[in-house]
């Protein structure tokens, strides 16, 4: 198992994605989409933040406490425009 660094929303911005899928299953990548749109929901109406962990290009992974704005097809937005592909998410919390 890799060491999960925890990153400021801010320092996103600096990082590195790859294009590959880092679910390996259907069925977690569904998953994935309805987390996604619960925190969404919940960012938007309550001020949620969530817990975010991701994959970059160099293989590490990452986890920020915030909230999510939007979920496009291919992205989720956070604060400060700042973007994450939605294909680097291992999980929402």
């Amino acid at each position: 198992m890799k060491t999960v660094e925890i990153i400021a929303k801010e320092n996103i911005r600096d990082l590195k994605f790859c294009k590959k899928e880092v679910l390996p299953t259907t069925e977690e990548r569904k998953k994935r989409g309805f987390d996604l749109n619960r925190a969404q929901s919940l960012g938007n109406l309550l001020k949620n933040k969530v817990y975010i962990t991701f994959e970059t290009a160099d293989e590490k992974i990452y986890r920020v406490h915030t909230t999510i704005w939007a979920v496009g097809s291919d992205f989720v937005c956070l604060k400060s425009d700042i973007c994450i592909p939605i294909n680097c998410i291992l999980e929402i919390e």
